[in-house]
């Protein structure tokens, strides 16, 4: 793979381009899910091959491929570049790229317990001991268990010098108990939706979930749910449970500062910003005690890595502090367009992708407040537990999103349960009403896999750390 690289590199010197680089990736992929006591699916793929980006004439051209021959990379090398010659005479203005120094080194996720060195068979055995405890509850329907592991091992050069070498191991595992009666649907998962908890290292990380320790108890409130009261219409308190308020974070506050996005080119597939220039610096977006980072150097979470797919090392930014905006997630090419450096944050889900402004761990940084405390402090209200659905306009506006489930919080203790909970609101007033959260004792890196953007479509892994939070006047429930 370096051999390649440095051939590519070689090649693309001679040719008289502005700038180069390319990225030659092998990739792993293994995937099993366990449902109602058989094996649904087993996966397991290998992929490799190479993109290249040229910059000439003042634009991009991208091409790739699976081969890897010398004779492709010169094949694929020119493409691009009749790539980029096509795309100059419609250009409006010449891209240009920041100064950031160019990097050689290497990175490694950590990794105790390789999943990729345990066997199919136990990892099937495992799942298999999960779905048996949660069929052994009486009225449910569905039994899913799942795992996923990922390993990248990828060689990004460039014209400047740039030389970096990349292994990115993940994993990932999680259980969905579906309870359904007389045409009505309940699901409770653990510990997340879309497949459970994901982070970058081994099963190690997954460990300390105790996944079979819950299966009963998930099980159990799935079934629960069926008769239990809908979530009545109010504005009210709400305490948001950390995994849902990850993906909060990641809807209002990733997406929508990504400048990308912000300056139009993300419009066709998930919409534009209202973090429109002229904010940064300026915008409240919260209350004080609203502080967010994007940070890639975080150990474990699943936006983790040494450098970027511009070469550019993993960064920590703050996105928001004392609820003022200040930073926008950039790259090479955007960041001259707000005076700075790149973040570091230019990323693409495989070879033959080009790279584009995706999202780090993007965190809710933790407060003072343990949990217990914060229940306690609280007269009424809701406490909402686990994702169920969501829906946000294209500008990060208005947003919906549904829970599995929501408790009661009535003098200073969790009570009722409620079903089919949901709530709404405005970004920066829903940010706004931020007034609690949890301390670090309660702060998760919640891993999301499923990170949809772009055209061609990419799926990113990403990460978002947060804790129990509490957020005062909210809508909840359905208007009658």
């Amino acid at each position: 793979m370096k051999d390649l690289a440095q051939y590519f590199i070689a090649n693309a010197r001679r040719t008289g381009i502005q700038y180069g680089d390319i990225r030659v990736i092998e990739l792993k992929r293994e995937s099993i899910t366990v449902k109602n006591g058989r094996v649904e699916n087993i996966s397991n793929i290998t992929d490799i091959g190479f993109g290249v980006r040229v910059l000439h004439q003042g634009c991009w051209g991208f091409a790739a491929s699976h081969s890897t021959a010398r004779a492709e990379i010169e094949r694929i090398t020119k493409l691009a570049m009749e790539i980029a010659v096509a795309s100059a005479t419609a250009k409006q203005k010449d891209v240009i790229i920041d100064d950031s120094p160019p990097e050689s080194g290497t990175y490694e996720t950590k990794v105790v317990k390789d999943p990729f060195q345990w066997s199919i068979a136990e990892k099937v055995n495992l799942l298999f001991e999960w779905d048996k405890q949660m069929r052994g509850v009486k009225g449910l329907t569905n039994a899913t268990s799942s795992m996923d592991s990922f390993k990248e091992k990828q060689v990004f050069a460039s014209t400047e010098g740039a030389l970096i070498e990349q292994t990115i191991t993940e994993t990932g595992a999680g259980i969905e108990a579906v309870a359904i009666k007389d045409g009505e649907m309940q699901r409770r998962c653990y510990p997340n939706s879309f497949r459970g908890q994901f982070h970058t290292g081994g099963w190690e990380l997954i460990e300390p979930y105790a996944i079979g320790d819950n299966a009963e108890r998930i099980a159990s409130e799935a079934v629960m749910l069926l008769s239990a009261p809908e979530l009545p219409h109010k504005t009210t308190t709400i305490i948001i449970e950390g995994a849902q308020l990850g993906l909060q974070v990641h809807e209002s506050i990733g997406h929508p500062v990504e400048l990308d996005r912000v300056l139009g080119s993300e419009a066709a597939y998930a919409g534009m910003s209202f973090v429109t220039l002229e904010k940064q610096g300026k915008l409240k977006y919260g209350s004080d005690i609203l502080h967010v980072t994007a940070d890639a150097t975080l150990p474990g979470g699943l936006g983790s890595f040494g450098y970027d797919d511009d070469g550019v090392k993993a960064q920590r930014v703050d996105i928001i502090k004392d609820g003022l905006f200040l930073n926008y997630l950039t790259n090479r090419e955007t960041a001259p367009i707000v005076g700075q450096r790149s973040n570091g944050t230019n990323r693409a889900d495989g070879w033959n992708r080009a790279p584009i402004i995706r999202m780090t761990n993007i965190n809710l940084e933790p407060g003072e407040w343990e949990f217990d405390d914060l229940i306690a402090d609280t007269d009424e209200g809701f406490y909402l537990e686990t994702n169920k659905s969501w829906s946000i306009d294209d500008r990060r506006v208005n947003f919906q999103f549904g829970c599995e489930l929501a408790r009661e919080i009535k003098n200073g203790k969790l009570g009722q349960v409620y079903k089919n909970s949901n709530y709404t609101g405005i970004t920066t007033e829903f940010w706004g009403g931020l007034d609690a959260v949890c301390n670090r004792n309660h702060w998760v890196i919640w891993g999301t896999p499923n990170c949809g953007k772009g055209q061609p479509s990419q799926t990113a892994h990403v990460a978002h750390g947060t804790a129990p939070a509490r957020f005062r006047g909210v809508e909840v429930g359905v208007r009658g």
